[in-house]
């Protein structure tokens, strides 16, 4: 698995490409395409360097804690619980970014790590994708978040968080996606969680 797109032929041919805007995040680009099959079509693609996401699991407690951080977006208009996740930096390698991530958002750091899951965020017209990563061994520390970011941490018992997602009190589709899958990796033993 790796954050970036898979190698080899290009399915598409681009015929024309503009970019028509610059973000300290992300970059949008204009462009024609002729996809398989011969359709040409006119797309807006945000290009961005892909992300990360921290199943932070404190296995200290029967049954175990899974880390969530609840902070206001912008975008939704609302207050959300959520896994750790952000932006890597350019040429950051997804473990280092998942490692930086965790400590600077919420002081923790991990001793074991394993990459669990891969997938694209909304691949109609955004290229960003995401490496979910199991962080255990926990060690509390001091956050450093950024300056606009304000976070509020708590452990949850992976089950409470699973049901939180089955009520729709968990919204985020990366957080969905990674507690369902620890919920069920947990329940049948099957990973190499031990």
């Amino acid at each position: 698995m790796s954050s970036t797109p898979p190698k080899g032929k290009r399915l598409a041919r681009v015929i024309s490409s503009k970019k028509v805007l610059t973000s300290p995040h992300f970059e949008v680009f204009f462009e024609q395409v002729e996809e398989p099959g011969g359709t040409k079509v006119q797309r807006h693609i945000v290009r961005h360097p892909g992300s990360v996401v921290i199943l932070a699991l404190d296995e200290r407690s029967r049954p175990p804690r899974v880390l969530l951080e609840r902070q206001y977006r912008h975008a939704a208009g609302v207050w959300m619980w959520e896994l750790p996740a952000g932006s890597l930096d350019p040429g950051e390698a997804p473990l280092a970014g998942a490692q930086r991530e965790l400590e600077e958002e919420t002081g923790y750091s991990a001793s074991r790590w394993q990459k669990v899951l891969f997938f694209y965020v909304s691949p109609g017209f955004l290229s960003e994708s995401m490496d979910v990563y199991l962080a255990r061994g926990l060690k509390k520390g001091e956050a450093h978040p950024e300056e606009d970011e304000r976070i509020v941490v708590r452990l949850f018992p992976v089950t409470e968080a699973v049901k939180m997602v089955i009520a729709g009190k968990i919204i985020d589709a990366k957080t969905v996606a990674a507690l369902l899958w620890l919920g069920k990796s947990l329940a049948e033993k099957s990973t190499s969680l031990e």
